[in-house]
Formats: structure tokens, sequence, C-alpha cells
């Protein structure tokens, strides 16, 4: 693995077709985009972090069953300024960069005040997320990069600051049915204290004539004040239900005063993360519709969260599923001088990492004075999950374990805020990689698994079946590449509801390791 995973990554500019073994479904039309590192070195320069690396962006496109693969860098500032200077000169939440040493004092000093307060990176190797009809590469910064779907041209930056008070938003966004999109950021310079904001754009927000970006019609639904001024909690997405927002502040936090001094210090970014195992987790709902915020105090125990599986209400519960860790060693173990380390090496060094537990939390939304203080008040009969009123009338939320060792989460999203049973993901058991994709029945707390040896597939994308009535009935598809030169990259068709394999089909071009991404059903 450890041959594959930091090494430069190769464009593939002009569409190719794949080998196609099996029977792709004729109904399956459209563009799976994926976003993913793809060069850890610039010149004589290397990245230090795994999730530091220039975003290389993939399609892979269905058409009557066959599939074209076609692959581009992100064309970001970012990327052009590395490129011409043939270093790495812009620096990285893992890496950070300092002036050439051949400039002058002056270019220098200015380069050292620039950096007081950071101005990130535009690298966005996370995600694809719409705003509108625009399509982005995105991660957890300010800028976001608009892509054509169709070419994966860079059509252009945009900042998040030019049209909403946030320096930092999530590469998660959510979708209602209207093609509305909900997403929340983080706001630390501006007026009035430091907050969390939630935010919609909505469905109609583009406007192709004129180009101007969808963003501009960006609706604030609220803000939270930070619990801790100084140090606002990280989050990597959120949950969503009919009515309500949830919002988990865990434990894992920024620390501003270490991030505004980093530079000067010599350390990364992502060092300023620290995790505090002796605190606690809030849960906030806040109604989408009226942007207020339920009074009732939801607390947990100290977790991470990065993934959120869904959230639904149920008989007077609000109930929401996550991937929780017990400490923050995650980040640390993507570092490029762990990945390099062979199987049995890292497995013995990272024994003490814990695996994600996939874990269902229940919220009763009824919570009153009269509420009785020491007991269970969850009433569902499908989870073991508690919420206990303590003497002060807070919530005490402890919850239910549905699966260990399952990452990069993913559902029918048309089940999406609703009562749900099946969701799909990455199997990790001995690597921060995964080896093996398997589905999850919520109802039978059973799963079932497709792997191929010494092969470790992407992130699992469902795609509905036409008019589908069953929540698993479509495809699953998964890009899937290994280290022995013997097996090409191939994009993996599963049967959602069996796990059986309708198709593969084999790329005749290097394919990278992504990360996340969606699937574009073709314009009917």
């Amino acid at each position: 693995m450890q041959s594959i995973i930091a090494k430069n990554g190769t464009e593939t500019p002009v569409p190719i077709r794949a080998q196609v073994e099996g029977s792709v479904p004729s109904w399956l039309q459209g563009t799976l985009l994926r976003n993913g590192p793809g060069m850890f070195s610039v010149g004589g320069h290397e990245y230090n972090h795994w999730f530091d690396g220039l975003s290389l962006i993939h399609s892979f496109t269905f058409v009557n069953g066959e599939v074209t693969y076609r692959s581009k860098f992100l064309k970001s500032d970012t990327y052009k300024k590395n490129t011409k200077a043939q270093r790495i000169v812009v620096s990285e939440f893992g890496t950070m960069s300092y002036p050439d040493p051949c400039k002058n004092i002056f270019s220098r000093a200015f380069t050292h005040l620039c950096n007081i307060i950071p101005d990130f990176t535009d690298n966005n190797l996370i995600n694809i997320i719409r705003y509108g009809e625009d399509y982005y590469a995105s991660s957890e910064i300010n800028y976001l990069n608009q892509v054509d779907p169709n070419t994966l041209e860079t059509v252009g930056r945009i900042n998040y600051r030019n049209h909403i008070a946030v320096n930092l938003a999530t590469a998660h966004p959510h979708y209602d049915e209207e093609g509305n999109t909900y997403n929340m950021g983080t706001s630390l310079m501006g007026l009035g204290l430091p907050k969390y904001v939630i935010f919609k754009v909505p469905a109609n927000a583009s406007d192709k004539e004129l180009k101007k970006p969808a963003l501009r019609k960006v609706q604030q639904i609220c803000s939270i004040p930070f619990r801790s001024t100084l140090f606002p909690s990280y989050y990597h997405s959120f949950g969503m239900t009919e009515n309500y927002i949830v919002f988990v502040e865990q434990p894992f936090k920024l620390d501003i005063a270490k991030l505004a001094t980093a530079y000067f210090r010599g350390v990364n970014w992502g060092s300023c993360l620290k995790y505090d195992k002796n605190d606690i987790t809030l849960f906030h709902v806040i109604n989408r519709k009226t942007g207020k915020a339920l009074s009732t105090r939801y607390y947990g125990d100290a977790l991470v969260v990065f993934h959120h599986l869904n959230a639904y209400e149920d008989d007077g519960h609000l109930v929401f599923d996550l991937i929780s860790y017990k400490d923050s060693n995650l980040y640390d173990m993507f570092y490029i001088h762990n990945l390099k380390q062979d199987n049995s090496n890292f497995i013995d060094s990272h024994k003490s990492f814990s695996l994600p537990m996939c874990q269902r939390f229940v919220l009763p939304l009824d919570i009153h004075k009269e509420s009785p203080r020491g007991s269970n008040t969850v009433t569902l009969t499908d989870t073991s999950a508690q919420a206990t009123v303590q003497e002060n009338g807070s919530v005490y939320c402890q919850p239910d374990d549905l699966f260990e060792g399952l990452e990069l989460p993913g559902i029918n999203y048309k089940f999406n805020a609703k009562k749900y049973r099946y969701f799909y993901g990455s199997r990790l058991e001995w690597s921060p990689h995964p080896n093996k994709i398997a589905k999850f029945d919520i109802v039978t707390r059973t799963h079932v698994e497709w792997c191929q040896e010494n092969s470790f597939p992407s992130e699992p994308v469902f795609v509905a079946s036409p008019g589908a009535v069953d929540e698993d009935d479509g495809v699953i598809l998964s890009s899937v590449i290994s280290p022995d030169p013997n097996i090409s990259p191939f994009l993996l068709v599963l049967n959602a509801k069996t796990f059986e394999e309708l198709a593969r089909a084999s790329i005749p071009a290097n394919v990278h390791m992504d990360l996340h991404g969606m699937f574009i059903p073709a314009s009917v």
C-alpha cells in the first residue's frame, strides 16, 4: 500500500473508455465525481500530511452501459503558485511553508505579517458540493473552486467571506427535497463575538447567463455562540431532520491563540487542534425554519466525530446517528511518515488508536420542568440509547452502539432526514485505508461485505433505481485501487440489495485514492 498512497498522481485529461466486465444497469446514466489529494510533492518539497496533497478531481461517466474515466488537477491558486515556483509556497494544515530565503528581507517580512491571521489555502481536496446549479470542489476553508462537472475544468474561485461572514465551512452540506443547500461555518472575525453560523442557499440561486455565483443569495438561518470564546469546536459535518439542524459541539477544539501564532512558532495549523477527554459534548438542536435553538441543554460524554450518518424525528424524539472516536488520533495517522510504514509496522505502532463506532443518540424533544429526574426518558422501543434528565433540567444522553469499524458512510439520500434502515461505508480494520465495503442493517443489526484481496475501495456511493420503492433498491459505486501492478484500478458496481457484483469497469490509467464525491444524474 505504501507504494501508492503518497505517490503523485497523474492527470487523464481526455476521457478514456473502461473495459467493462459484467453488466452495468442500462438505467445508470450520469457522472460520479470524486475528489481527493493527488500530488504530495512539488519540486523537491514534500507535504507532511496526506490531507495536504493537491486536489485531483476524477469523473466516471455512465452512458448506455459503458463507462469513461477522466481526471484533472484542480487548478486552484495554490496549485498555480506551487507549480510555478516548483516548491511548496502555500501552507496547508499539516505543512507550514516559509518564504524562499533568496527573497529580499522586505518580501520575507511582508509574508510573515500576512500570516498573523492565516489566509488559508484554496486547495479544495475533500468533497464536491452543489450550491444552486453550481458545483464546487470544497474543503473546510473560506475558499471554494467551481468546477465544470463535464470537463473537470476549474471555472474560478469564490470566497465565502464575500457573501457571508464565515472563515471556515464544512465540506458536507445537506440538500432538501426542493434542492436547497444547508451548510454551517465558523465566524472567527467580524462584528460581534465569534460564532457558528448555519446558512441556506436556495435551489434557484444560480444565474447562468450572468455567471453570478449561487452564494450571492445565501441566507443565514441562525448563529450559535462558542461555548468557549478562544476554543471553538472542530466539526466536519452536522445532522439535519425535517424540522431541525443538529450540531455536535465536541471537545475536539481549535486553539485560536495557537492558530494565530503557529506560523511564528514554526508549527503547523493541524497542531492547533486539541482533544479534551475530560470535557463534555453538547448537542445543539435548532429549528431550521425559525432559526431558534431548543432551550433544553442536551449533552453527552467526550467524543470525536467527523461524519454524521443520518438524522430524523420519531414519535417526539430526535434521532441522530454518527461515527465517533474515543480520541483524536485519526488525524495523526495520516501523516505521510506513518503511511509509508509497511502494514505490519503500521498495525503495531497504532494499536492504541480507537476504531470508529457508529452510534445512535436519541433526544426526547418534549422536556419540561415536570419531566421525571434520574430515569431514562427515551420511549422508542428499537434502540438502547438513553436520555436522563438531571436535577438542573439538562439531559444526559448515552448512545446506542450500532457497528464498529466503519467510516466514509453513505445512505440512500432520498431517506436523508427520514427514518431509514441501511447505511453503507468503508471498513477500517487494520489501517486508515479501507479494505472492504460494508452494508449495515439497523433493524437486524447485521452486515454484509464486499472485499478483494490487496484492493482498496473508496467511499461507497448509493444510486437509487428509477422509481425505486425499497430503500436499498439501487447500486453501490466505488473506485478501487491496488498496489499490485497486475490489478488495474476499476470502478465497482454492486447490487445494493444483495451486495453482489454486477460489473467492474477496469481503467487503463493511473487512478488515485480519493475521499468524497457525488453522483450527478444525466439531465433528461
